[in-house]
């Protein structure tokens, strides 16, 4: 059994229509399935917008989805209240994509860590505080750290730090939001290979959120490609890179740069991604692909599944 398995997830959002006339929903996350197992890094990529950051809330619960199952060891996530889903927490944890706005200023980085550990951990306070000083060991800090507050440290520090809390409570899965793209090239490659290294070590399943192609491959095992709430295709990620069969796949992966700094056959879409208030009838991406036929406009593909590799698109690549 797969650790986290998603069925049929959605997110939506209400949005504000005069009283005389229908509501209307946006959907941020429309019908979203995958499995995740044991161990496993997945990244899931797309453009800003995309819904990559909702579906990653959804799944240690910051967003409420209105359908679908989210089941973890079994247990459905996606309906649990009160008092189990606060047992269910300490399964799951989330790091964010701002380093500076995810730590409270007016706290310790001890007692940033504590509240996790104090919460899922029964243990005294020195017990505790040795705790945090592994974490900060083990994300490249000294102990010396705890006694600290986070504007005394760079973002890549504090990113670190956002890691660490995250690792708290000995969780099986972490969502990482973006966890570089608000921090320097030079630190992005030290954060990515922090968190394979911690992933390798304590055999937490990471799901891997970025719009970087080139940073999701080197981390992931599978990558997941969304486009306007949907996942249009799911490949392991050699596979996904070197023979992409969805045409959307195939214009993120034309924009990587190559080790020379020339860009080979780039696919250029046009027009806008649709509004999710407004979305396209048939394929959500027929208005921008260059192969969309008279049958994309109107059929939404279903999902083909070829051996470990699977994609939504009347004309495969």
């Amino acid at each position: 059994m797969a650790l986290l398995e998603v069925k049929n997830l959605s997110v939506r959002y209400e949005v504000r229509t005069p009283w005389f006339q229908k509501q209307r929903y946006l959907y941020a996350v429309n019908d979203v399935s995958f499995t995740l197992e044991k161990g496993e890094t997945i990244g899931l990529v797309g453009e800003s917008g995309c819904g990559k950051s909702t579906l990653g809330k959804a799944l240690v619960r910051l967003e409420n989805p209105c359908s679908g199952e989210i089941l973890l060891n079994g247990e459905d996530l996606a309906r649990a209240k009160g008092r189990k889903l606060r047992e269910m927490r300490k399964h799951f944890q989330m790091i964010f994509q701002d380093p500076y706005g995810s730590l409270n200023p007016r706290l310790s980085i001890f007692t940033t860590l504590d509240e996790v550990i104090a919460m899922h951990c029964k243990m005294p306070v020195n017990e505790r505080r040795e705790k945090a000083a592994e974490l900060l060991k083990m994300v490249g800090l000294t102990p010396e750290a705890l006694n600290r507050f986070p504007h005394q440290f760079s973002g890549g520090q504090r990113q670190r730090i956002g890691i660490a809390r995250a690792l708290a409570a000995d969780p099986d899965f972490i969502v990482a939001d973006e966890p570089v793209s608000a921090l320097d090239v030079s630190v992005q490659a030290s954060i990515v290979n922090l968190l394979q290294d911690i992933q390798q070590r304590s055999k937490t399943a990471l799901l891997f959120i970025a719009h970087d192609l080139a940073v999701v491959e080197h981390i992931s095992a599978r990558i997941l490609v969304m486009y306007l709430g949907n996942i249009v295709e799911s490949a392991p990620a050699r596979k996904l890179v070197s023979s992409p069969r969805h045409p959307y796949t195939e214009a993120l992966l034309s924009a990587v740069p190559t080790l020379d700094g020339k860009l080979e056959k780039r696919i250029k879409l046009t027009g806008d991604v649709p509004s999710p208030l407004n979305p396209p009838p048939g394929c959500p991406f027929h208005e921008r692909c260059p192969y969309a036929t008279a049958r994309c406009k109107v059929e939404k593909p279903p999902v083909t599944v070829c051996e470990d590799h699977s994609f939504a698109c009347w004309n495969p690549r």
